[in-house]
């Protein structure tokens, strides 16, 4: 076989690999959104492998009828746009001030805010702070933990630190200020990597469901995340709850679009997922550059 022909196969059995990698990593996904839209009775039966069966779009119609789900979604979608753009702005700025040389202190303050990664009071010692700050109930209680993150703030640092540094040197040479050079010079460079940042912190942000059990007794600041935990458990009561309201209209639902546990845990999922993967495309092409240059230095 000459190299020609080898290198080929190689190159057609690495594809194939990597597709069937794909296909499993998707494949959950397609068979929670398939079973949504099929006959409820045929799914609960778990009938629906590869392609659904009796389509309609019931499920979804009568999930959003589901008190709570809507104000959830609105507290998440908040929680998820305000902390992430407050965290990249400060992710932005602290990484881009520990990287200058001549900033007060900044061993110190960098050390401070990095050492925050390796220690931890607990989770009683954080609700007592977050109590005596009054943050239980109050929707800052979402935001203002999530500001500073030591994480993003080395990626954008190291970032920051393989730029060249005649940038900043010309800059500061024609009369530019610190903040100047940081607007107008540095941040749209860091693009990539403030992109990257905003995938992982609306990804945090969204999903996160700790911090609504442990500070919020108001369900009226419940996020998503929490309602589909509550929903999940609640299943066949709410499946029970949807039916009797569809009992209540002219038309008696049929077996097809008679909400089940299955058709109600599978669609809350489908809700609750489905918005925060339309994130990735929007910033897939700053992605894999942002993170690879954040992550090593030179």
């Amino acid at each position: 076989m000459t190299i020609r022909a080898t290198d080929k196969l190689i190159t057609v059995i690495i594809y194939t690999l990597f597709s069937l990698f794909a296909l499993i990593c998707i494949y959950p996904f397609y068979s929670i959104i398939i079973n949504t839209i099929s006959a409820n009775d045929i799914s609960a039966r778990g009938e629906i492998v590869f392609y659904p069966k009796q389509i309609h779009f019931q499920n979804y119609i009568d999930v959003f009828k589901i008190p709570g789900l809507g104000d959830a979604a609105l507290i998440s979608l908040a929680r998820t746009v305000i902390g992430t753009s407050l965290t990249v702005g400060a992710s932005a700025f602290l990484g881009f001030m520990f990287s200058q040389t001549d900033m007060w202190g900044r061993k110190f303050w960098y050390r401070f805010t990095v050492i925050t990664m390796f220690f931890n009071a607990g989770i009683i010692p954080w609700y007592l702070t977050m109590r005596s700050l009054h943050l239980t109930n109050n929707f800052l209680a979402y935001i203002l933990p999530t500001i500073v993150a030591p994480f993003f703030i080395i990626l954008v640092k190291t970032f920051v630190e393989s730029t060249p540094k005649e940038l900043q040197q010309a800059a500061s040479i024609d009369g530019a200020g610190t903040m100047t050079i940081f607007f107008r010079v540095m941040l749209p460079i860091c693009k990539p990597i403030l992109a990257t940042v905003a995938i992982f912190a609306a990804v945090d942000q969204w999903n996160a469901f700790q911090d609504t059990l442990l500070l919020m007794t108001d369900s009226n600041l419940y996020s998503l995340q929490f309602i589909l935990y509550n929903y999940i458990n609640q299943a066949s009561s709410l499946s029970t709850m949807v039916n009797l309201q569809n009992a209540g209209s002219t038309t008696i639902a049929s077996l097809a679009t008679k909400q089940t546990t299955t058709s109600i845990r599978m669609t809350v999922t489908i809700i609750v997922v489905a918005p925060i993967l339309l994130v990735y495309p929007v910033f897939q092409r700053f992605f894999v550059k942002g993170i690879m240059i954040g992550a090593v230095k030179g």
